[in-house]
């Protein structure tokens, strides 16, 4: 995947989750079902996710020899998101940093403007580097190990469509009885 193709699923992907986001009750947007994260907690979550990441890509690229050189070329999309969805399989859950606290109806708009400025900086930053930088560089992940800048785009952009897909599950009417009586009584 080239870098404008990058960059266009970047801004779908960080897109796609928002409109979702914007279109839930403000109860949707706060209630937590069974334990999991509530759509506002997904969405700190994501913009939690992104910070770091056009951190590391605002940097000199002179500092992000400090993580080393890659060690083989990029995976594709479908390998970083089949790694990611083998971790998730086998138990593996956000790490602290990562883990967003309870949110509240009030917040939305404003984490809804948080989100939608890591999306434009990361697109922004992604066309600042060249094919080459993007598989020369390697960031730290810290589920998948040490993973190509390429390769952390593709994780962005599988990683908000992964926790829309949760928020998309949760609304669907023809959902167990359970889930359809969390509907009602929220």
């Amino acid at each position: 995947m080239q870098q404008p193709d990058i960059q266009q699923l970047l801004d779908k992907s960080f897109t796609d989750f928002s409109e979702f986001i914007g279109g839930l009750s403000d109860h949707r947007f706060i209630v937590s079902p069974e334990g999991k994260w509530s759509a506002g907690q997904q969405l700190d979550h994501l913009i939690r996710s992104a910070k770091p990441v056009n951190k590391a890509m605002s940097m000199p690229r002179f500092f992000l020899r400090w993580f080393g050189k890659p060690a083989k070329p990029s995976r594709s999309f479908e390998e970083i998101r089949d790694a990611y969805r083998q971790l998730l399989k086998h138990g593996a859950t956000s790490t602290r940093p990562y883990v967003p606290p309870v949110t509240e109806a009030d917040q939305r708009h404003t984490l809804l403007k948080q989100f939608e400025a890591q999306k434009a900086k990361m697109i922004s930053l992604t066309g600042q580097w060249t094919e080459e930088e993007l598989d020369r560089y390697q960031l730290p992940h810290p589920l998948l190990g040490k993973l190509t800048t390429r390769e952390v785009l593709y994780f962005t952009i599988y990683h908000n469509y992964h926790h829309l897909h949760t928020l998309q599950l949760r609304e669907k009417p023809e959902q167990p009885w359970p889930s359809q009586l969390e509907r009602v009584l929220f």
